[in-house]
């Protein structure tokens, strides 16, 4: 199978080096400065499950008339418009598109521009972030990458990306049930990067006190109603079973858009608090902490 990653930054670098270990055909889809530094360095990897030195393939878009037989998507939603017209000439007769992407909205975008059968379902859970040497750093050893039919039919092609992502030193899980589960990692996600860019600390510190105890639930229960209103297939239990595993988090972690937030980069919050909170609107539902949380985020990208 010949795959395509758009992206070799902590996640698609990540994931497309483990399958390279395995004998697996991928290749890169960079931009320039990317390219010339993985040239001059190699694709490297240093991780709790194992380090690794790899010479990719790569290529940026348009280079190439190539055609792939998955496209594997790790790119921030702010950067999806871009993306979809790179990926154009690379998706195959029957390419399949899997998606990695958080939120929930990229779907619809996806198959606008590519059709229902080609897109995929798909998440991650991997803390992982770049060096000054552009090394990818991995120190939790978690690094699950779970994809699916959007259908939850077991097909001869699911099987087949399957197969690909057999043996590798991370964990490729095949689900039956993919699209609640990219449910439920957007509620999840959504939360904890909403709660710790917002109040500008790691989880710990929050939920220590009783007030934060109490806005983490609050948020959940408000996200979890959206998300009931609006149809999504979501467990009965999931804001309770969100929080005990929030609750459970080493007390330093922070999310993702926190850490860009530190950086002063880019954000996704029209994509993840942003989405939940027109949905709510058009539902007349009343979101009071993610309408705080919301307006904090658009407040650190106007300024």
């Amino acid at each position: 199978m010949k795959i395509l990653i758009v992206g070799a930054g902590g996640i698609g670098g990540y994931f497309g080096a483990r399958l390279m270990e395995t004998g697996q055909d991928v290749t890169f889809l960079v931009r320039s400065r990317r390219k010339a530094q993985l040239e001059q360095t190699g694709l490297n990897i240093k991780s709790v499950n194992g380090d690794v030195k790899l010479v990719p393939k790569l290529i940026t878009a348009q280079q190439q008339e190539e055609q792939f037989d998955l496209v594997i998507l790790t790119v921030k939603s702010y950067q999806l418009e871009d993306a979809i017209e790179d990926i154009r000439p690379y998706v195959g007769v029957d390419g399949m598109i899997l998606p990695l992407l958080n939120g929930i909205s990229h779907v619809d975008d996806l198959v606008a521009a590519f059709g229902e059968e080609r897109v995929l379902g798909g998440l991650c859970f991997i803390e992982t972030t770049l060096d000054e040497n552009g090394t990818i750093v991995q120190t939790s050893p978690m690094n699950q990458l779970v994809f699916g039919e959007r259908s939850g039919k077991e097909t001869g092609r699911i099987l087949e990306v399957q197969r690909a992502f057999e043996g590798t030193k991370a964990d490729f899980s095949l689900s039956a049930n993919i699209e609640q589960d990219m449910w439920h990692k957007y509620l999840f996600i959504t939360a904890m990067s909403g709660i710790t860019a917002a109040m500008e600390s790691p989880i710990g510190p929050i939920r220590d006190l009783e007030s934060g105890q109490r806005t983490i639930a609050a948020l959940l229960q408000e996200l979890v109603s959206v998300m009931k209103a609006i149809g999504a297939p979501v467990k009965e239990t999931i804001a309770e079973n969100q929080l005990a595993k929030i609750n459970s988090l080493q007390p330093g972690m922070k999310s993702s858009m926190q850490r860009d937030m530190e950086k002063g980069q880019a954000i996704e919050a029209d994509h993840l608090q942003g989405y939940l909170l027109e949905k709510a609107a058009a539902e007349k539902i009343a979101v009071p902490v993610l309408d705080a949380i919301y307006t904090k985020l658009k407040l650190y990208e106007i300024n």
